[in-house]
């Protein structure tokens, strides 16, 4: 199969980027004015009560605009710098963060819970099997739900030390295997089976495994566009009968490992007050390794979004599993307030001082170390009853 390269400035390489030149806006203090004016407009609402209309930047709105093209047409990263995060409780820096993502996009729900603003923090050694964005440590490059057209994490606490974000061009990856395995991007680009998350599956309107593989690089108008979550694919395997080939196996490692080389990925320091945006199509994402706080209160905190954009082109027909109609059905089960920073902490801090008193603190986990390979991935085993 013939591969058509990318020659476009969705394709970067990490070592040939300064993020802070070619992808970095800096806030002015007007532009602050005019948040905090914003902010105060919509004083304790909700979130889906602050919307574009009522969180209205007339400056800021039209540069957000710019940088919405940017992430669509240029290198697929924004990074927002140099809001004073020191003036704001967290659930007013959850205000603003909702209200800037509201110009760009319509925030979805994240899961079968219906939170429209996720948290990423490590919790594993509080809540029972988490997911990789609850966990520690650094995390394999993905792609968020193929519903999400921008993924964004603005930065509520910074870790000790680490926990940069790790980013790399999916244009650049494709336009790599293309020249020096084409083999194995026809692997990639024919695709792989995914299975939904066990309590996702059971509240989507979608079926639970896809009855089709799912490319994992298409192309629509020049634009590159990409499905990767390691989490799926796992549970296909897992409990979906799936078996991998030794071609499927090497193909995907081939790209975690080439997206993993300092030639192509791209690390991001987060600031308290940042604000990344990604390309959910164009841009790969992980996080390095990080040392973290005990008491879950003080411990690293991204805020998340997932941001669909109406005006976007649409993702290919073929790479989509998790559907907008599945995150509308999601945000039915959601509760007034439930996923402001403050109400989740005072849950989390409850519940991980019950685990201190009863002795049942759990040891924590990173995403990382649940494989170092797609071979290690095994059906589990099935119980015998009877």
């Amino acid at each position: 199969m013939a591969h058509e390269k990318i020659e476009t400035r969705a394709a970067w390489k990490g070592s040939e980027i300064d993020y802070r030149t070619e992808m970095m806006h800096r806030f002015t203090d007007t532009e602050v004015a005019e948040i905090d004016a914003a902010l105060k407009s919509v004083g304790d609402s909700d979130i889906p009560a602050i919307t574009r209309d009522s969180f209205v930047l007339p400056t800021m709105g039209p540069t957000l605009n710019r940088l919405r093209d940017e992430l669509l047409d240029g290198r697929g990263v924004v990074l927002l710098r140099g809001f004073p995060r020191d003036r704001y409780s967290a659930d007013d820096m959850a205000r603003v963060y909702i209200g800037l993502g509201a110009h760009l996009g319509r925030p979805l729900a994240q899961s079968w819970q219906g939170q429209l603003l996720g948290s990423v923090i490590d919790i594993s050694d509080v809540v029972e099997k988490v997911r990789g964005y609850n966990a520690g440590g650094g995390q394999h490059f993905h792609i968020d739900g193929s519903a999400c057209d921008i993924v964004s994490l603005m930065c509520l606490r910074a870790a000790k030390s680490g926990g940069a974000s790790r980013i790399v061009s999916v244009a650049a990856l494709y336009n790599h295997l293309a020249d020096t395995r084409p083999d194995l991007l026809d692997v990639l680009v024919r695709g792989y089976y995914h299975r939904n998350h066990e309590l996702d599956a059971q509240h989507s309107l979608s079926p639970a495994q896809s009855v089709e593989r799912i490319p994992v690089f298409g192309q629509r108008d020049g634009r590159i566009s990409c499905v990767i979550d390691t989490g799926c694919l796992r549970y296909a395997v897992h409990h979906g009968g799936v078996k991998l080939s030794e071609a499927e196996v090497e193909a995907f490692d081939l790209m975690q490992r080439v997206a993993q080389t300092e030639e192509f990925f791209l690390d991001m320091n987060f600031e308290e007050g940042d604000i990344q945006f990604l390309n959910n199509r164009s841009i790969m994402h992980g996080r390095t390794n990080y040392e973290d706080h005990d008491d879950v209160s003080r411990r690293r905190h991204m805020l998340r979004l997932w941001l669909h954009v109406p005006e976007w082109p649409a993702r290919p027909a073929d790479q989509i599993f998790m559907t907008l109609e599945d995150c509308h059905h999601w945000v039915k089960r959601r509760t007034p307030y439930m996923d402001m920073p403050t109400k989740y902490l005072a849950t989390l801090q409850a519940e991980q001082e019950e685990r201190r008193r009863a002795q049942t603190v759990m040891p924590r986990q990173a995403p990382s170390q649940r494989y170092r390979s797609a071979a290690d991935w095994q059906p589990e085993p099935q119980v015998a009853v009877g």
